[in-house]
């Protein structure tokens, strides 16, 4: 998506992803399954088995398309067909591919980030109301002595699930479906919650602002929630 993505990707992809979601199991959105629901400071999950073998590798970037009026055609709803229609006719550099490959690599970071409890590196990713949620947990975690890992095993999907502006602000979902190994342990290591023989199929539902009249390129996470 041009220089203001490659820019997004350094921002996104500079931290690997690979370690949050047990807490964020309810901070992101929902697991698939019968498991017992916990509640987090943002939303609830529910967990499930999974399988899968390895770790989804980043994709290769490629130069972005030229905007049309029929914008990706991979996409089925009308809506948002529409709505990725709309963001490029108030940004024209956005590309939906390469969008996804950033929200991608964004997810694996936040997840890796908020495992770590590193507050710094979630800071530039969320939007104010989302990092204080974050921040919450995190100060929560700590202060009961737990320590959480989180293993994204695999990323089995991201689909634009909604697209649209407010305003100047381009808005787009997506919905991500990862299989991942959550653990909280105590201070002395022994698990409290979650199982790390247990891979859990999880349905995260993201959302990513930008304003399109800066000249700042990078997007931040808006809002968080279960896959209904």
């Amino acid at each position: 998506m041009s220089d203001g993505f490659a820019y997004l990707d350094i921002l996104f992809f500079a931290m690997v992803a690979a370690y949050i979601a047990f807490r964020l199991r309810g901070v992101l959105g929902r697991k698939t399954g019968h498991e017992r629901p916990r509640v987090d400071p943002i939303t609830q999950r529910t967990a499930a088995r999974g399988a899968s073998d390895n770790v989804v590798p980043m994709p290769e970037r490629a130069p972005p398309t030229p905007p049309t009026e029929e914008p990706v055609a991979a996409v089925a709803d009308d809506g948002v067909r529409a709505g990725i229609a709309a963001v490029r006719r108030a940004d024209s550099s956005f590309d939906p591919d390469h969008f996804l490959s950033g929200a991608r690599a964004a997810f694996g970071m936040i997840l890796e980030a908020y495992a770590k409890g590193d507050k710094a590196a979630l800071r530039p990713l969320l939007a104010d109301e989302v990092y204080a949620q974050f921040a919450g947990a995190i100060d929560a975690r700590e202060q009961a002595g737990h320590v959480l890992s989180t293993e994204l095993v695999a990323v089995r999907s991201a689909e634009l699930a909604a697209a649209g502006m407010l305003g100047s602000r381009a808005r787009v979902t997506v919905r991500f479906t990862t299989e991942q190994i959550n653990v909280t342990r105590d201070a002395a290591g022994n698990p409290v919650e979650g199982d790390p023989r247990q891979i859990e199929t999880i349905i995260d539902v993201w959302s990513f602002e930008r304003d399109t009249r800066s000249r700042d390129p990078n997007w931040q996470l808006v809002e968080t929630g279960a896959s209904t």
